[in-house]
């Protein structure tokens, strides 16, 4: 996204360049007359021009992000490019007063004058108003060439020509500002969605210790009360209650054991269903096929379910995917998981190596203690491919050698 947008920003700040270069200086090889003033009066021209293309580069980021809601466009910032179209207009009519310059370039040069600035006002104001200001202007320049002395059908295509340079800005400027916003948009929609899926996977994780915890806790508050008031009173029950306390303590300790247990080592079932919502949320389609894994050892199911889950933060993380695909499947020998995605980037084709215990390290890791292996290496047609393959033991020759010994 950053390239793209700094890639339209480079094309937008151009067009006035070449605008000015093209329009303005063509006019000095036969159309401007070789004579001290009309020369004069044509360089001071193409100055001007080149000083609006200079503010308009300072004032289009200001203009950009104006147009995409992030700060405002401060107004004053407009005074001296007004000032500049005002200048150029008043030096095209006096070249055009001493006939200093031919028809077709008089009328390059009137549809250049205004571009450099409507370029940055064609992303500050509403299509209507752009609209009214662009007749306004077409108008101000065809009044001031008129009162020059400018007659005929070279006035008359003053007006079209003004017209067309404004339009021109409006058809090509404006719809790569507004592509440019919806994709920010769509980027910052996946990133919202990212962070909900990651929120609420914590609210699931909080209901679980309330669910374990807050009986508990309210018995041995209730117990230890009680406790207290038998002991005060010199009652040998209070031994009793507290013995009781002790027991639920300990037995609420072994219920959150289990349940970060359960949240720290992942099930597979529960990971592609979680994969397959979050890329789905993300609006990168997800399929899941091949074997369920259920029959599969638990050691097994955890090692795959962290591949999955580490995958699919990948998927999201890297590149820009619109389709991945999870395969399991399993054989008498071994079981073979496989994410792949499109939209690979030169990152997610060669990943950075991760420190202990993450990313990819982290999963290779964890699949070696089961004899597994891990494989993350560019597909064809621009794919990217995790396989994790993890050889199924035989229990019952484990079985058999125990009892043989």
């Amino acid at each position: 996204m950053e390239r793209i947008d700094l890639y339209s920003r480079f094309t937008i700040s151009c067009i006035p360049w070449l605008f000015a270069l093209a329009w303005q200086g063509a006019p000095f090889q036969s159309d401007i007359g070789h004579e001290p003033l009309p020369l004069t009066l044509g360089v001071a021209l193409l100055l001007a021009s080149l000083a609006q293309c200079v503010l308009s580069n300072r004032n289009l980021p200001a203009s950009y992000e104006h147009y995409l809601g992030v700060s405002a466009f401060p107004e004053r910032r407009l005074l001296a490019p007004v000032a500049l179209l005002l200048l150029a207009i008043g030096l095209l009519a006096t070249l055009a007063g001493v006939d200093g310059v031919q028809g077709s370039g008089l009328l390059l040069m009137a549809l250049n004058a205004p571009m450099a600035l409507v370029i940055t006002r064609v992303l500050l104001v509403p299509v209507r108003r752009f609209v009214i200001e662009s007749l306004c202007l077409t108008a101000l320049t065809t009044g001031a060439l008129a009162a020059a002395g400018v007659r005929g059908g070279l006035l008359a295509g003053v007006v079209p020509c003004t017209l067309f340079g404004c339009v021109l800005v409006l058809i090509s400027v404006r719809p790569s500002a507004w592509s440019m916003s919806v994709m920010w948009q769509a980027e910052q929609a996946r990133d919202i969605q990212a962070r909900l899926a990651v929120a609420e996977e914590r609210l699931r994780f909080g209901r679980d210790m309330h669910d374990v915890l807050g009986r508990n806790l309210a018995v041995i508050a209730l117990k230890s009360e009680l406790a207290v008031e038998l002991a005060q009173r010199g009652r040998p029950e209070a031994v009793d209650q507290m013995v009781e306390v002790q027991r639920i303590a300990r037995a609420s300790q072994q219920e959150v054991r289990e349940v970060v247990r359960g949240y720290r080592e992942a099930d597979l079932s529960t990971e592609l269903a979680g994969a397959r919502g979050v890329l789905s949320a993300a609006g990168i389609e997800c399929t899941v096929t091949g074997d369920s894994g259920e029959h599969l050892p638990a050691p097994v199911q955890s090692a795959l379910g962290w591949v999955v889950r580490e995958a699919a933060t990948n998927v999201l993380r890297h590149g820009d995917p619109r389709r991945c695909v999870i395969r399991l499947g399993a054989t008498a020998d071994a079981v073979v998981l496989q994410v792949e995605n499109d939209g690979a980037t030169a990152t997610t084709a060669t990943p950075a190596p991760d420190g202990p215990g993450s990313g990819l390290a982290g999963l290779r890791e964890r699949l070696d203690v089961l004899d597994g292996t891990l494989e993350a290496v560019p597909a064809k047609g621009g794919l990217f491919r995790l396989t994790a393959t993890i050889p199924l033991r035989d229990d019952r020759d484990g079985a058999e050698e125990g009892g043989g010994g």
